[in-house]
């Protein structure tokens, strides 16, 4: 498999996943970077009328995982640590998150990830360690379509 398809089966993977049916996402990845949008929706929002934190998380954390699953082509990575920071609240428009690989060895992967609002403000900012897991890429749900 070569780098481009490795990277389509990945993108196929991610849409694949039954959690994405709630966050509908788009998603473009190349070597060590992963770019994600999703728009916002009123029902991801607390109480207070913001987005809620967990959907910062999520886009942060999927960035930066797919970055580093853009370097393995043979099992799905795993997030050990992630940590996010939120850095302006959004309620409406498009969510955008870009995360890439900072530093990689032969155990792990760190990246960091930054979300934008609809005007290309920074809103939000994570960083995080992957490591290889043991669960093949060609049982996951979606790899390889």
């Amino acid at each position: 498999m070569t780098k481009s398809e490795h990277y389509t089966a990945l993108c196929n993977m991610y849409r694949a996943a039954p959690i994405n049916a709630i966050f509908p996402p788009r998603i473009e990845i190349e070597e060590g970077a992963c770019t994600i949008e999703i728009d916002l929706k009123p029902e991801y929002c607390h109480s207070a009328g913001g987005t809620h934190g967990s959907v910062y998380f999520k886009l942060l954390d999927d960035t930066a995982f797919f970055a580093a699953n853009s370097f393995e082509d043979e099992v799905f990575v795993l997030t050990t640590s992630f940590t996010t920071y939120i850095t302006r609240p959004v309620s409406e428009g498009i969510m955008r998150a870009h995360g890439r690989i900072v530093n990689k060895n032969r155990t792990q992967f760190i990246a960091e990830s930054v979300a934008y609002d609809q005007q290309g403000r920074e809103i939000a900012r994570g960083s995080g360690i992957f490591v290889r897991g043991k669960y093949p890429l060609k049982d996951a749900m979606g790899y390889g379509l």
